[in-house]
């Protein structure tokens, strides 16, 4: 269990009250699970109902984990899922407790009054940031008050930076979750400060990137400049002083570049779009720069160029990403492969000594024979030389450079190593912590680069060559991969355009061709005792090729042929080596079992683990690690690891806190701190300045809401009371939507049902389905929408298709750009000759909506269609279509269309029903006749001659009853 500081439990004595409702926000890394955890056991009990919502399913599984250990185990955190049904959440709300809840199942079990809303104890709300107007939260908070006056609600956060948007984010978010208390705990907060203190154990190990990295470094922040530039200049007139390098360095600055351009995104160009593409993507080189390998980086960049070179289609593409044309794009790509390896070009071997192989004596002696010797020599000169692995193609030179960190993680470990055995004589059994190393990353692809270089790390070579031996297996794959792709390209070409050019060896071709001539007698004899060696080693022999003739011009016999066999060949071997096998042998320990499969000792134990969430203070709690190495700075992990020392008083903690010089990592982690600082400043301000909301019971004005206007021709406009409250009945699938809870804010009642003609039901001759703009286009390429519209014509009198756009996004179909390409050339000026299409131009079935909207409205002309462009305005249209026409009536609603649906019906099985609707006689329209005549398939088979007739008609009862006991079907 973790141990709760003072100012935990000062937090805590505020909020506890179960009469009080508040919101809490604390900044990251200080153990908000751990005061939410604590908050839940205290109302641990069947007499309460308390619901936690927003929690993620990792939360959930972590919240429920720690409230186990901490003694709420019966029943303790139950979790209501889609897969609970709606007879056992009623049982689960009736036995009380703790709940955690989905947003969704708990608004419709309010609005259909499965959960007592008025004797929930309370809520408990994560990830208040993203409470809106127009959230589900928000919607649960109103449906929540309408019922229960006393139930609390505390709302969570530790996100202040997401609290930021808008005029007074703040009161908004208390507005809507109808509270009057925040409680603001920054890190410089009086009690924080007072007791974590300052934390002088941080040992933090700065180095310096390599020569390459810097350049590449410096190169891609450049591309980030321009870039940015590029798109202040296309879009003058939007602000975009938020746009900086600065900021480009956190995923969230591409969420505020599309805000800013959200309003006018139909209207910029694809340069603008794909600039928007573009910083996501230097970004990310950025990260993988100082995380990934060479190999790897080089590897992504050569992907990076294959797509902007060629789109799907496999030709070329027009529009490219404009920072790949720069001279620091050159950079990029320059170091890149330098950092991995360099090239050289190979020379072709003339009639010099010096290009034969010095420790090739069958050379020596055809060279020999070649001069008119006997071609007999006792002993060739050795010449010294570097061993070459086999694999490695010639004329590429392996550079491999490492991670400059990874020798700074070696050389901490090795300073911890020593550390334990001084400090091993003066700890004690009952000392708190244990000897182990917890290394901590950014992400768990860098965990596991991490843990394969300390497994292969050469601790006796010097630093930046340890790794030698992982790099290399890494350089030995990507050079697999790309004499597979070369060899697949051969291939194709030779399916298509016939046989390839012979390939000439360049050892063996000279300008006169005495060397050739000479070496020819000893070709069968070389290649045979080479497939013999390939053969001993376990690879299957590769086709050999006769060598060409000197002119290069050989005959058809000795050109290249490159057939399946060979590919598979090339496939399963690589080269004669024997460590190309990757061999499995089987062990057996005997004695040594414990020494293989035993525990492993703390000294001997290092932990690679990636950052987390919350679950960080988990860990640190279970295994107390008196050493951890942060690979990657990150400030939610430093104040849990200033929150861990302090939770177990004696322990010494020791921890290393690796960052690059001048390199993006340090400047984010400081504009991380900068950011959060100032977002706690600005809303402690807010809170300090701002104008409580008045809470206030928004049933209030229901009076005023069912006096409708019947008729403006009754004593004129005469207002009469309806006795109805003013409803709309609401698909189940589009409680995922916000306009249910726009629905509900505007006084309209909101009834949840499965339905299966429609997805709103605003009058009994009004039926509305609604679409987005992907569910548009989704719809309209599976032909789902005109099924949708044939039901709605059938069923209803006016049926009406709404397209909805979302909030603060542009109000267009499809873009400018998208729209010019439309145009056809008119009779006033000559058309342009036809051009094969490049691959870029959007195609005619998933761009031209507008055409197949006028098709739809053809085929179906009483169908209407409204232009929405938020939910707030689709809210306002509902009202006024409902104005002076009758209320809907649910059961109505559910039937229609229920017959024709097998999947519809409470409590009717689907299967029975289909079984049912396959006997002659059947039909879709008689199916509910006989359901509710029979209980049951058997019961309706054991039935009379007479019964059935009476139940399906004379006919159709005769043929149904003739083909149960008969087997014969007569039409």
């Amino acid at each position: 269990m973790s141990t709760l500081l003072p100012f935990h439990k000062s937090i805590l004595e505020k909020i506890h009250d179960p009469s009080t409702s508040e919101f809490l926000l604390l900044a990251r890394g200080l153990g908000l699970r751990r005061i939410l955890c604590k908050l839940l056991q205290i109302y641990d009990s069947p007499q309460n109902l308390v619901i936690l919502v927003n929690a993620a399913s990792e939360e959930e599984a972590a919240i429920g984990e720690e409230l186990g250990i901490m003694g709420c185990r019966h029943p303790g955190l139950r979790i209501v899922g889609f897969e609970t049904n709606k007879k056992d959440r009623q049982n689960l709300y009736k036995r009380g407790g703790l709940l955690s809840i989905t947003s969704q199942i708990l608004t419709v079990d309010m609005l259909t009054s499965d959960i007592p809303t008025h004797l929930i104890t309370g809520i408990i709300m994560l990830h208040s940031e993203r409470v809106s107007p127009s959230s589900s939260e928000a919607f649960i908070a109103r449906l929540y008050r309408e019922k229960n006056k006393v139930g609390f609600l505390k709302a969570f956060s530790d996100q202040p930076e997401h609290i930021t948007s808008g005029l007074s984010p703040l009161r908004t978010i208390l507005k809507e979750l109808q509270l009057r208390t925040v409680h603001i705990y920054p890190r410089f907060h009086q009690d924080i400060s007072e007791c974590l203190g300052r934390d002088r154990s941080v040992l933090q190990l700065t180095i310096d990137m390599s020569e390459y990295m810097a350049e590449i470094h410096n190169a891609i922040v450049q591309c980030m400049s321009t870039t940015l530039s590029e798109l202040k200049r296309s879009n003058t007139t939007l602000d975009l002083d938020d746009l900086n390098v600065e900021n480009a360095y956190f995923k969230s600055f591409d969420i505020l570049v599309r805000r800013q351009l959200d309003s006018v995104w139909h209207k910029v160009g694809p340069r603008t779009k794909q600039l928007v593409n573009d910083l996501a993507t230097l970004r990310r080189l950025l990260g993988m720069l100082l995380t990934h390998d060479a190999i790897a980086f080089q590897q992504y960049l050569e992907g990076l160029i294959e797509s902007n070179t060629v789109n799907e289609s496999g030709k070329a593409r027009q529009n490219q990403s404009p920072w790949l044309l720069t001279d620091a794009a050159n950079i990029i790509f320059q170091y890149a492969k330098r950092r991995c390896y360099t090239t050289s070009k190979v020379q072709q071997p003339m009639s010099e000594p010096e290009v034969i192989d010095v420790d090739d004596d069958d050379a020596w002696e055809a060279l020999i024979e070649a001069e008119g010797g006997s071609g007999k020599i006792t002993s060739a000169p050795k010449v010294k030389k570097e061993e070459r692995p086999a694999w490695l193609p010639a004329g590429m030179e392996p550079v491999l450079e490492e991670q400059p960190k990874w020798s700074l993680v070696a050389a901490a470990l090795q300073e911890i190593e020593e550390e334990m055995i001084r400090r091993e004589a003066q700890l004690s059994s009952h000392d708190p912590g244990q000897n182990l190393v917890l290394i901590m990353t950014s992400s768990l692809r860098t965990s596991e680069l991490l843990s394969e270089f300390l497994d292969d790390m050469d601790p006796n070579a010097a630093p930046g060559s340890q790794g030698r031996k992982m790099m290399e297996r890494k350089l030995r794959w990507y050079v697999h991969k790309w004499q597979r792709r070369q060899l697949e390209r051969r291939l194709e070409k030779k399916t298509k355009t016939g046989p390839l050019p012979p390939k000439q060896p360049l050892q063996t071709i000279s300008n006169d061709g005495e060397m050739s001539a000479a070496l020819k007698k000893k070709d069968e004899a070389r290649q045979a005792q080479a497939a013999s060696r390939r053969r001993v080693r376990g690879g299957a022999p590769i086709p050999t090729q006769s060598r060409s003739t000197t002119n290069g011009a050989g005959p058809a016999q000795n050109q290249e042929v490159i057939d399946v066999d060979q590919l598979e060949a090339f496939f399963t071997i690589q080269d004669g080596d024997a460590d190309v096998a990757q061999d499995i042998t089987f062990m057996g320990f005997g004695d040594d079992l414990d020494d293989n499969y035993g525990l492993v000792s703390p000294e001997e134990t290092v932990i690679i683990r990636s950052y987390s969430d919350d679950s960080d203070d988990q860990v640190l709690s279970e295994l107390q690690p008196r050493y951890i190495v942060m690979l990657e700075p990150n400030l939610d992990f430093v104040r849990r690891v200033e929150v861990y020392k302090k939770s177990n008083p004696g322990l010494g903690v020791r921890v290393y806190l690796l960052i690059y010089n001048m390199s993006c990592e340090e400047a984010k982690y400081l504009a991380g701190v900068r950011r959060e600082k100032d977002a706690f400043e600005r809303l402690i301000k807010e809170r300090g300045s701002m104008l409580m909301p008045i809470l206030e019971d928004r049933r209030s004005d229901v009076g005023d809401a069912i006096i409708k206007t019947i008729s403006s021709r009754i004593a004129g406009g005469r207002k009469e009371l309806n006795t109805e409250p003013s409803r709309v009945i609401v698909d189940m699938r589009e409680f995922r939507s916000s306009l249910p809870s726009l629905l509900h804010a505007s006084n309209l009642l909101v009834i949840p049902a499965t339905l299966t003609v429609g997805d709103y039901i605003l009058t009994p001759d009004h039926c509305v389905e609604r679409k987005s703009i992907p569910d548009l286009i989704s719809s309209f390429n599976s032909g789902r929408l005109y099924t949708q519209c044939e039901l709605m014509s059938a069923h209803y009198k006016h049926p009406i298709l709404l397209i909805e756009w979302e909030e603060h996004k542009s109000f267009s179909l499809e873009s400018v750009a998208d729209t010019k390409s439309y145009v056809k050339p008119t009779g006033k000026y000559p058309a342009k000759k036809k051009q094969q299409p490049s691959g870029n131009e959007p195609t005619v079935a998933a761009a031209n909506i507008q055409s197949k909207l006028v098709l739809l409205t053809l085929t179906f002309p009483r169908v209407r269609i409204i232009w929405s462009s938020s939910p707030y305005a689709t809210s306002e249209v509902f009202n006024e279509l409902k104005a002076n026409n009758p209320e809907p009536d649910p059961l109505k609603a559910i039937s229609i269309g229920a017959e024709e649906d097998p999947e519809v019906g409470a409590g009717v099985n689907a299967m029975a029903e289909e079984l049912l609707r396959a006997l002659p006689g059947v039909t879709g329209k008689n199916a509910k006749h006989v359901m509710s005549k029979v209980g049951s398939v058997r019961e309706f088979c054991e039935t009379t001659l007479a019964q059935m007739q009476e139940i399906l008609g004379v006919e159709p009862g005769k043929t149904c009853w003739d083909f149960i006991h008969r087997g014969d079907r007569k039409s």
